[in-house]
Order: C-alpha cells, then sequence, then structure tokens
C-alpha cells in the first residue's frame, strides 16, 4: 500500500512537474531564452527577464545563470546610462580653432568629438555586459578654419594632430624617383608630389602612375622660376599653366600651391588664394640638395620632427637613402604619415591621440 502511495505521489509531481514546465515554456522570456540557445547561445538578459517573469508568474525562484565561464550581471538601465555619462566627460574633446602665428603663420584648426550619449546607451543595451561600453561619437567642427584666415601661407599642421606630411617637389631629373615610390609602396605611407609643370609636361603617364597609388599630386608652378620676382601676370600664367595640365591631362583637382625654392611674397599668395589654392611651404626642409649623408638627415630629422612637421624633400640620393629611415623614426615616435591635405584638415586621428575608441 505505501509502495502505491508513493508511486501516486511520483507519478503526480512528475505531471506537475511537466505542466509547469510546459507553463513556463509559454512566457515569452523564457521562450526567447529557449530560442537563442537553439540559435547558438542566449543573450546575458535574457536568463534575468525569464527570471522576474517566473517570479511574477508561480512565485517560483530562478536562481543565477552562469554565461559562458563567468557570472553575468548586466547593469540596470539607470546605472548604465549614468556611467556612460559620467565617462563622457573624460572623452570629449574641444575642437580647435585655426589661427594665424606670428612666426608659422597659419596653423590648421582641429575637429572636436562629444559623445553621443542616447546612440551609446542604446547600443551599449544591445551588447554583452563582458563588453567594454560601445562609445559613439560626434564630430565638432572648430569655429574657424583655414579658409577663413584669409591668404595665409602654411609652414605646418596643428600640433595636436601627431601626423606629419612628406612633400616631395619634382622638377628635374628622376633618377631617384623609383626607389623613394617603391619606399613608401613597402612602408605603405602616400605623400604628397609638388610637380614642376616643365616636368610634368613630358611625364604625363608618369604622374599618372603616381597619382595611381594613392599619393596626392599638386603644383609647383611651371618652370621654377622665384615666385616674388615676377609680375602678377606672369606670376599667375605659372601657377595656371601647371594647374591645367594637372586637371585636364593628369585628371586630379588640386588645392595646394608650393612656390619653388620657397620662394614668394604676399602677392604670390594672393595670387594662389584667389585661384582656390592653398600656399605651402614646409616645417623640416632634408636640404638633399646640398647632397647630405643620409645619416646626417637622419639625425636631424629625429632630432626636430614633431606633430604636424611638414617634411620637404626632392629625389635626389640622399633623399632616396634616408628615407625609409625617416619613416620609420616617424613611426616609432607614434607619428602617422599621409598627405599633405590629410596632415592641414581638421580631422583627428583618435588612435594615435588618445589611446581610446
Amino acid at each position: 500500500m505505501r509502495w502505491k502511495e508513493h508511486s501516486r505521489y511520483r507519478l503526480i509531481s512528475l505531471l506537475t512537474a511537466v505542466l509547469l514546465l510546459w507553463g513556463l515554456g509559454q512566457t515569452p522570456a523564457l521562450k526567447s531564452y529557449f530560442d537563442a540557445v537553439k540559435g547558438g547561445g542566449a543573450a546575458p538578459g535574457a536568463m534575468k527577464d525569464f527570471a522576474e517573469e517566473a517570479d511574477d508568474l508561480y512565485g517560483m525562484a530562478v536562481p543565477a545563470m552562469a554565461h559562458g565561464s563567468a557570472k553575468v550581471t548586466p547593469l540596470g538601465d539607470s546605472e548604465l546610462l549614468n556611467r556612460i555619462k559620467k565617462e563622457a566627460e573624460t572623452r570629449n574633446i574641444p575642437p580647435v580653432d585655426a589661427k594665424v602665428d606670428r612666426v608659422w603663420k597659419a596653423i590648421p584648426g582641429l575637429n572636436g568629438r562629444s559623445v553621443d550619449v542616447e546612440k551609446t546607451f542604446q547600443l551599449a543595451k544591445r551588447h554583452p555586459a563582458s563588453e567594454p561600453i560601445p562609445f559613439v561619437y560626434r564630430t565638432i567642427p572648430p569655429a574657424v578654419g583655414l579658409k577663413d584666415l584669409g591668404a595665409h601661407p602654411i609652414y605646418k599642421g596643428n600640433p595636436q594632430k601627431k601626423m606629419i606630411a612628406l612633400m616631395i617637389n619634382v622638377a628635374w631629373g628622376d633618377e631617384f624617383l623609383p626607389g623613394m615610390l617603391q619606399t613608401l609602396r613597402d612602408e605603405n605611407v602616400h605623400a604628397t608630389f609638388f610637380f614642376d609643370g616643365t616636368w610634368l609636361s613630358k611625364n604625363i603617364e608618369a604622374a599618372k602612375k603616381i597619382g595611381e597609388e594613392g599619393h596626392e599630386l599638386s603644383n609647383h608652378a611651371y618652370s621654377h622660376k622665384n615666385m616674388s620676382q615676377l609680375s602678377r601676370s606672369a606670376a599667375m600664367e605659372e601657377i595656371r599653366k601647371t594647374q591645367q595640365l594637372l586637371d585636364e591631362k593628369v585628371g586630379v583637382k588640386n588645392g595646394l600651391f608650393a612656390p619653388p625654392s620657397g620662394d614668394f611674397d604676399q602677392e604670390t599668395v594672393d595670387i594662389a588664394h584667389g585661384m582656390g589654392l592653398q600656399t605651402v611651404l614646409w616645417t623640416f626642409d632634408t636640404v638633399d640638395w646640398k647632397k647630405p649623408d643620409p645619416e646626417v638627415v637622419l639625425s636631424r630629422f629625429r632630432r626636430l620632427v614633431e606633430p604636424g612637421t611638414l617634411v620637404l624633400m626632392h629625389p635626389t640620393e640622399a633623399s632616396s637613402k634616408a628615407l625609409p629611415g625617416l619613416i620609420k623614426e616617424a613611426k616609432k615616435q607614434g607619428l602617422a604619415l599621409g598627405t599633405v591635405s590629410e596632415l592641414i584638415s581638421p580631422e583627428r586621428l583618435p588612435e594615435l591621440e588618445s589611446g581610446r575608441n
């Protein structure tokens, strides 16, 4: 008799458990959890939702579940939002206005950034609690940009931007050009080539190939004359003829002008500005035309390079041999290398400047 009662009790208990599980299986939270498990893994908050619903409907407590090898304890919405707001204060960066420096003339501005709290919050709620918060940023442009400064030459980029640019002036001789291009290719670096118009008119296909490799192609006047000694009309013609070659023959839209030998006056800058061109000089001169020892060039560069540096060189033996070392030294100092336009743009390099996402 006792055996029959015991068996009947076990049968009733089993039927009760089956019915209870079936009922729980109809709850959205548990159904969602089971579906997620079948699909390859439940979201960290799924079991928490089920536990709360089971407690409300059936008065039963469900123990905390482990997600992988570590327990998942998702933050509540309020706690998560407060955490995002607090960390946003340390991640927000104000923009920097462009300005005219007494020595360095036009200094480019720099974008700021701010955390988009609402978008970050919505995205973070869908991410596993064990992963870092996926911050979403808004770009804040400076109130004053380069174009707002008027006609001024540029000698360097913004000192807060951890980037430098190589500007290679090509006016005659291309014996060492292939070797320099190979180095840039090997190091995955893009430079800005300023072409003398006379050279460019004879080397259109070579210029096109340089552009196809991702390098920037720009204006170095037409016949390498001292711009400050020319009449206004002659200076305009020097710039116009090379600009026409770049546009019509090479097929590039250029916005930069580097005066030959660095010789210019304010009228030169005004003329270039009127043609939509920014006059660009340099911060560091390799003086490669004097045929220095490549190690001397590298030693000076190592001592003087800094964020925003514009490096002047030509396709010479000295620069060709020094180039690999210059690139490696820049990277060693945590400096990115880009074109002149990239350097003087207000775009930031967050992965280099902050070390954070």
